[in-house]
């Protein structure tokens, strides 16, 4: 943690990023028997939280690094944000996403100016080649989970919480894929705000969990690519991961899984009952609430319960299949 320099991340934020809302969902409340807010970062410029740790990282580099340009890989949603944050700069990006990404995430990249190369069939293998890439070039790679800059960055939404939130928030429920998000938060919270600390539960989705098999084992691993709904979670953490694994091990104090099923069922509720766009690795949070075995360790009265809605971008064709699916929440 003594690397996470979160002053100057959040200069770098607030040039970049908007303050995006903390709301409280009465039916989820209502559901919970507690108060729900809602951290909604699908409304977030570049459609996800990313662009946070983007801005962070791109503005601390120096002029040569600048000029030379940066490199990232990317599931889309950090690809986006770092090719808009690199256009507002001036920065020249390229950016590495695998065959499968959403094409709203693609179409996102392609319009911020950046050079897109659809190389790979998995991320990682997508992720080796932005690297060797970057090397090759003397260029900056810009790591999606394991740079303290970018973890700075990501950092920032847990500020906005502490400051938005009516009471202190007993728990909360964060997307889990790299770690960079909850990893941040999480530092913030023990770090800066010890005394207003909440209980942080990561959620995995079912098919994306290499960070909760790595934490499992006591070391990174790597796990087979599994197609999910939640795709922005998918890919690994880097075998020689320096950063966000160790947070996500000694920070948080739970973890949840979703399913295909329930991550669904969160999207399907998030339009039908919240009125919001969510992709499924945004909405696993929301999965794991709705699910009947969640039981938040902190009693009612501690505070309320913050749900991180990490991000919007999913195309119509998916949002369609989703919201015709036939199960119910």
């Amino acid at each position: 943690m003594t690397v996470l320099d979160f002053e100057d991340a959040r200069a770098a934020v607030a040039r970049h990023a908007r303050v995006t809302p903390l709301v409280r969902a009465h039916a989820l409340s209502e559901r919970a028997g507690r108060d729900v807010l809602l951290k909604l970062e699908n409304l977030q410029r570049t459609g996800s939280f990313k662009v946070r740790g983007a801005a962070a990282c791109l503005e601390a580099l120096d002029p040569g690094e600048r000029e030379r340009g940066v490199v990232a890989c990317s599931s889309g949603n950090h690809g986006r944000a770092v090719a808009y944050v690199a256009g507002r700069l001036g920065i020249p990006a390229t950016i590495f996403v695998p065959g499968w990404v959403d094409p709203v995430k693609v179409a996102g990249i392609w319009r911020a100016g950046a050079d897109l190369r659809r190389e790979g069939d998995t991320f990682d293998e997508s992720e080796a080649l932005a690297v060797a890439f970057a090397r090759a070039e003397d260029r900056v790679y810009v790591s999606a989970y394991d740079d303290p800059r970018v973890i700075a960055g990501q950092g920032s939404l847990a500020f906005e919480i502490a400051d938005q939130a009516p009471a202190r928030p007993a728990s909360l429920l964060v997307p889990l894929s790299g770690g960079g998000l909850v990893g941040g938060m999480a530092a913030v919270f023990r770090r800066v705000l010890p005394s207003a600390s909440p209980e942080v539960i990561a959620v995995s989705a079912e098919n994306a969990a290499v960070m909760l098999a790595s934490v499992r084992a006591g070391h990174p691993v790597e796990l087979p690519e599994a197609e999910t709904l939640a795709n922005a979670l998918a890919g690994g953490i880097g075998l020689p991961n320096r950063h966000s694994f160790a947070l996500v091990r000694d920070l948080v104090d739970a973890h949840v899984t979703v399913t295909e099923d329930e991550i669904r069922a969160a999207m399907r509720y998030a339009v039908e009952r919240l009125h919001l766009v969510v992709e499924g690795g945004g909405a696993v949070g929301l999965a794991a609430l709705l699910s009947p075995h969640f039981e938040p360790g902190r009693p009612v009265e501690d505070g309320p319960i913050v749900v991180v809605v990490s991000g919007g971008n999913v195309s119509p064709e998916t949002l369609v299949r989703v919201l015709s699916s036939r199960a119910r929440p």
